[in-house]
């Protein structure tokens, strides 16, 4: 796709419209309804049906990951742990930052050994770019500002893989280097580096997509264009 081209919908193959694809998402929002529904009822029976419903899910997902038994527990057990209350979706951003000469700053993940826009999950009490700003310079060194929103995702629209069992939207945020730079956090990067989108190393496909990166370089060289909204 040109680079300045606005993008058409997701395609079924990455948008994940098979069968199997279907059930993980009933599966997600029947895990989201049970959560919900534990956090609000007020009787045992409703509670312990809810519950039912949770481990239902669990099932379900395991299945499609082909965890069988155990691994349904182990999903019921992160399910039950993970939120409270009403059940929304999480909140993954990432900054994107890009030189004179359009090539993009990556760090390569601890977790995997691939490569992504520095970023991670938004932690209550930040706003967004407090968030974003703060894991560039754990995850690159660098100081950065926000240029402008990109785009407002969700993650299975977008094709991310492999699939999760919350319900995500990403933020992507177009960023400038400030110049002051320091060695990033070694804890979560392994190496950092700037690199043209026409020669990506492999990139870590759950946090960032080559398509997501020629948005921002879009966004770049028009600033007129308006944030991008699924």
């Amino acid at each position: 796709m040109p680079p300045d081209a606005q993008p058409s919908s997701p395609s079924p193959a990455a948008g994940g419209d098979d069968a199997a694809e279907r059930v993980r998402r009933v599966a997600v929002r029947l895990a989201a309804l049970a959560q919900s529904g534990l956090a609000f009822t007020p009787t045992d029976y409703d509670r312990e049906r809810f519950a039912t419903a949770r481990s239902l899910a669990a099932e379900l997902l395991a299945v499609l990951e082909g965890d069988g038994s155990a691994g349904a527990g182990a999903l019921a057990l992160e399910l039950e742990h993970r939120d409270t209350g009403y059940a929304t979706p999480k909140v993954d951003v990432r900054g994107v930052l890009l030189d004179e000469d359009e090539r993009v700053l990556l760090m390569r993940e601890r977790s995997d050994g691939r490569w992504s826009a520095p970023g991670g999950w938004a932690d209550p009490g930040d706003t967004p770019v407090t968030a974003v700003l703060r894991e560039v310079r754990e995850e690159t060194g660098y100081a950065a500002e926000v240029e402008k929103l990109v785009g407002c995702w969700d993650r299975d629209a977008r094709g991310h893989r492999p699939p999760m069992s919350v319900g995500v939207v990403k933020l992507f945020f177009l960023c400038r280097a400030t110049g002051d730079v320091r060695p990033p956090d070694e804890l979560e990067t392994l190496e950092i580096g700037w690199f043209s989108l026409d020669d990506l190393p492999e990139l870590s496909q759950g946090r960032v997509t080559a398509e997501e990166l020629e948005r921002c370089r879009a966004h770049r060289r028009d600033p007129s264009l308006p944030t991008e909204l699924d």
